[in-house]
């Protein structure tokens, strides 16, 4: 069976059969990168017309990596999606807090989820960082919160949790939002791979070295 084996082959390849369905949505060379790569992440080409990238968020969000930002995230599978060796060249350390024993403590003292009291615990720290949140809807709506009553200023948010229950809603918070900046999905989709392949996206479109 013949088949491509070269890792970079099989990436390049993606890329020219992801390119047709990117054709008319007039997306500058970055953002080419950032829709391939989430498409890529899915599999899944329908994504292209439901993706919507801020105006400031590129711009934001790479400024903030270069200045050796730190990364906050809802979930492992988020966490672990981030290429660290390449966040650690820029200076840059990802953070999850879901699985803290104090955190679950705090959720159930509170009657919230982890994920609310992750984002929650925090606070002041997620300011010029960058938030990805891949799964869950109260961590995103948790930092909205935080941005309009607390003054909390992500430098940006990639927000695309996934589901049936408040994914797309909390999503349509994040693009109403008019204090920080974002990258998300419309609708339903999502997920952690896609969180990650934003944010991976962001570093190899600033220095393309794979480490």
């Amino acid at each position: 069976m013949d088949y491509i084996k070269k890792p970079m082959e099989i990436e390049h390849r993606s890329m020219e059969i992801i390119a047709p369905h990117l054709a008319g949505l007039h997306l500058s060379a970055v953002e080419t990168k950032v829709y391939s790569r989430m498409i890529h992440a899915a599999g899944d080409v329908e994504y292209a017309p439901l993706i919507h990238i801020h105006p400031d968020a590129i711009r934001a969000a790479q400024r903030a990596l270069r200045a050796g930002a730190d990364i906050y995230t809802d979930v492992e599978m988020v966490r672990t999606g981030i290429n660290k060796r390449k966040l650690k060249a820029f200076g840059g350390t990802v953070h999850c807090r879901i699985a803290d024993p104090d955190i679950a403590a705090a959720a159930k003292a509170q009657g919230i989820t982890r994920s609310i009291a992750a984002m929650r615990s925090f606070g002041q720290a997620l300011t010029g960082g960058i938030v990805a949140i891949g799964n869950a809807p109260t961590a995103l709506y948790e930092v909205l919160r935080l941005a309009a009553a607390e003054g909390v200023r992500p430098a940006c948010i990639v927000g695309i949790p996934v589901g049936f229950v408040g994914a797309a809603d909390s999503k349509e918070a994040l693009r109403q939002n008019t204090r920080v900046p974002y990258i998300t999905v419309e609708g339903t989709k999502g997920g952690s791979p896609i969180a990650a392949a934003v944010v991976n996206a962001l570093m190899y479109d600033i220095d393309d070295e794979r480490v």
